[in-house]
């Protein structure tokens, strides 16, 4: 493996949750803590000679922010677009396995 793409495995390592949660903002008088959900990947090969590659991708969801409601309390406020967008295959899924029940029980 070269040293080039070692090092960057170390680098991705140590993100950890500092991407998952961003920096405090204040906005309005208000503190709130971004929070997305954050994946990525790398992978390589080589066939033993001279040929090589590799490849990498990523993908961050804003998912919603940490903030104070009115009685002071730390509470989560979703991004409701990106939460719908994530249920979409969910819910996809489940009228597929409806679907597939009701033709079993017709048969």
């Amino acid at each position: 493996m070269s040293t080039d793409f070692s090092s960057l495995i170390e680098s991705f390592k140590q993100l950890g949750v500092s991407r998952a949660y961003g920096a405090p903002l204040q906005i309005g008088g208000e503190e709130l803590i971004p929070v997305a959900l954050v994946s990525f990947g790398f992978g390589g090969g080589s066939d033993g000679g001279n040929a090589a590659g590799g490849g990498g991708g990523g993908l961050v969801l804003p998912v919603g922010v940490y903030g104070r409601n009115a009685s002071g309390r730390v509470t989560f406020q979703p991004n409701t677009v990106v939460v719908l967008a994530m249920l979409l295959p969910l819910v996809g899924a489940v009228g597929v396995s409806i679907r597939g029940v009701l033709r079993a029980l017709r048969a």
